[in-house]
C-alpha cells in the first residue's frame, strides 16, 4: 500500500478560479510532465488523504480518482504549490503505462508544433 501523506498546512487558493486550481503531473523520477488537470477542495484532499491523486472533472462535474477504473493510478510522492497559491504541482509514481486516457504515458506526447506546422504523433 502506498504510504500516505499526514500533514500538510498549506492548501491552494480555490477562490481564485471558481474554486478549481490546474494540477500537473510530474513523474517524481523522470521528470516527465504526464498531464494537466484540475482539482477543486475534495480532491485536493482526497489526494492528501489517500496519498493516490484525486482530480474533478469539469466535463463530468465530479470528483475523478485517477486510475480508479483502469488500475493507471497516480501515486503522490511530493506536493508543490506555485508562488501564488493556486496551482498545483503533483510529482508521482505513475501505475500502469498510460496517464493519459487515450493509453498514452503523456498527454503532451500527442501533438507537436515542428516547424511551424503540428504534427500528430504516434503511439
Amino acid at each position: 500500500m502506498a504510504e500516505k501523506i499526514k500533514t500538510l498546512s498549506l492548501t491552494p487558493n480555490f477562490d481564485k478560479g471558481s474554486g478549481l486550481v490546474p494540477a500537473v503531473a510530474q513523474d517524481a523520477f523522470t521528470g516527465e510532465i504526464l498531464m494537466l488537470a484540475y482539482m477543486n477542495k475534495e480532491a485536493f484532499q482526497k489526494t492528501i488523504e489517500t496519498g493516490q491523486v484525486h482530480y474533478y472533472s469539469r466535463s463530468r462535474q465530479e470528483l475523478w480518482h485517477k486510475g480508479g477504473g483502469s488500475g493507471n493510478v497516480q501515486i503522490v510522492k511530493e506536493i508543490y504549490l506555485d508562488c501564488d497559491w493556486d496551482a498545483v504541482l503533483v510529482k508521482i509514481e505513475q501505475v500502469g503505462a498510460a496517464a493519459c486516457h487515450t493509453g498514452r504515458r503523456s498527454c503532451f506526447h500527442f501533438k507537436r508544433l515542428k516547424d511551424g506546422q503540428y504534427e500528430v504523433l504516434e503511439g
